[in-house]
This record gives C-alpha cells, structure tokens and sequence, in this order.
C-alpha cells in the first residue's frame, strides 16, 4: 500500500511519463471491434452456399455450432450472453467465529 506522505500530485503542466503512450494510440478493444467487421467467405450452415459475414458473425456461428455438439462451455458462454451471468450468491444467519493458529514468525 502506498504511504500517503509520498503521494505528490503533480503540479500544473507537469508531465511524470513523457515516453508514456502516445496520444491517439488504439487500444486492444478497438482494434479488435475493427477486425470483427471484416466480411469473410462461409458455408451456410443449412444451404452449404458461399456466403459473406463478418468475421464476428462466423465465430458466433463456429460458438453455436460447438454448443450442438454439447460442448459445455459454449453452451455456457451463449446463456451469459443472451440472459447475462449467474451471481454466485451466499447466505448466512448466525455467527461465525474464525480461529487461527500460527506463528508470527511464518507470517
């Protein structure tokens, strides 16, 4: 944890990472959004003719594909994007009383 008393805000018009990134640099995100939208070659899944989807598409169509062929986990990855994630949630009533023994030494 960092000690409040070495925390110096800077001053006005002073720069603390001049090698730092550049202004106007894209981070992984958006490249990654961009080269989602590149249109590629597939079979249709049902017709098997050459169709042209985006590349975001064709994964989800590959995702899809898996999750008929009982693949657990893109099961699971489609339900969280269609219905959203289930909260692990716990309950307890009562008290609870937590006793450890150790040696300071070992800490």
């Amino acid at each position: 944890m960092p000690n409040p008393e070495n925390i110096i805000p800077p001053k006005p018009g002073e720069i603390r990472n001049p090698k730092g990134k550049p202004k106007g640099t894209k981070n992984r995100s958006t490249i990654l959004k961009k080269w989602l939208k590149t249109k590629i070659t597939i079979k249709h899944p049902e017709t098997k003719a050459d169709i042209k989807v985006t590349l975001d598409d064709a994964i989800a169509l590959g995702i899809l594909k898996e999750a008929v062929k009982g693949n657990v986990a893109a099961f699971k990855e489609i339900n969280d994007t269609l219905y959203g994630k289930i909260k692990d949630e716990i309950e307890h009533s009562g008290d609870i009383n937590l006793h450890f023994d150790h040696d300071d030494e070992n800490l």
